[in-house]
């Protein structure tokens, strides 16, 4: 055999002596174990994707669901109580396939509406519409329950959201299957996606979605702001530094009359960014783009 062939065997054959070692148990910690596995994937024996991925499986053993929930104050219900007509602005601005349904108070969850479950009366009289009917039972969890085993139990329900309660027994915010996911194999594309080739995706004239990479100048551009690009790059580290810290996703804050919630963000910077213009600001803003097109 070559001696090429040789070394690169005993190289490979070292390898998964350490990593043979580390599943039977000889490493000490998960660290050994992960720098095992990093090894390999500077070695080409395993994917930068796959790598992640394992990262991101041992990440989840450790995560509780309060830590990727979305707050209950970010929530988007509707009520028990509401009709069609009432539902429909809700449903179709924010976009989403399940909604929780609330009686009186945020913390009387009484079911979860399948935004298909609606479509059978768009051709029909409404006066046949009966939002209690179409309730699905909402499923509850702690805030402390680990994700690994709420993964688990929506693979077995077949459920894909649950509904967070604090150890009083109120709602704290809900979590879906996709959030789970995500923390395995990165963000999952869904309503709030933008083109490649765009930074802004416009859901009103008040509304709109925006990467966090944008700009500065651009961004002004669009919104007929003014922020600074001599500091910072993006609208991303602008709005980082306004809060002070690192936020995290359904965090919010007010600058110079636009309102930015974070939609999608991990530990180290953010991804999306939900914009909100005031009424003035929005009619400045429509008219540019009137301007532009004209």
């Amino acid at each position: 055999m070559p001696d090429g062939q040789s070394s690169n065997g005993s190289s490979s054959r070292s390898w998964f002596e350490k990593l043979s070692q580390a599943l039977s148990g000889e490493p000490k910690d998960r660290q050994q174990l992960l720098e095992l596995l990093q090894e390999a994937e500077q070695r080409n024996v395993l994917g930068a994707d796959a790598l992640t991925m394992i990262e991101g499986v041992l990440q989840v053993a450790d995560m509780q669901v309060r830590d990727i929930m979305v707050p209950r104050t970010q929530m988007i219900v509707v009520e028990r109580d509401h009709e069609l007509a009432a539902m429909l602005p809700i449903i179709t601005q924010s976009a989403h396939s399940r909604f929780p349904v609330i009686g009186e108070t945020r913390d009387e969850v009484v079911g979860i509406l399948l935004a298909k479950d609606l479509l059978p009366f768009f051709h029909s009289d409404e006066n046949s519409f009966a939002l209690r009917e179409l309730l699905r039972p909402a499923i509850f969890v702690p805030e402390s329950k680990r994700l690994n085993v709420l993964l688990k139990e929506f693979r077995a329900s077949r459920n894909h959201m649950a509904i967070v309660v604090d150890e009083y027994g109120g709602v704290a915010g809900l979590v879906t299957i996709e959030d789970v996911i995500e923390q395995i194999v990165g963000e999952i594309s869904d309503e709030h996606d933008i083109d490649d080739d765009s930074y802004f995706k416009k859901h009103s004239d008040s509304e709109f979605i925006v990467k966090a990479l944008t700009p500065i100048s651009e961004f002004n551009e669009q919104f007929y702001s003014h922020f600074n690009d001599e500091e910072f790059d993006t609208i991303g580290g602008a709005v980082i530094n306004a809060f002070g810290h690192m936020p995290s996703r359904g965090d919010s804050l007010i600058i110079d009359s636009i309102s930015f919630e974070v939609l999608a963000a991990d530990s180290r910077r953010l991804h999306l960014l939900q914009v909100s213009l005031a009424a003035d600001l929005a009619d400045k803003v429509s008219d540019l783009e009137q301007q532009k097109t004209a």
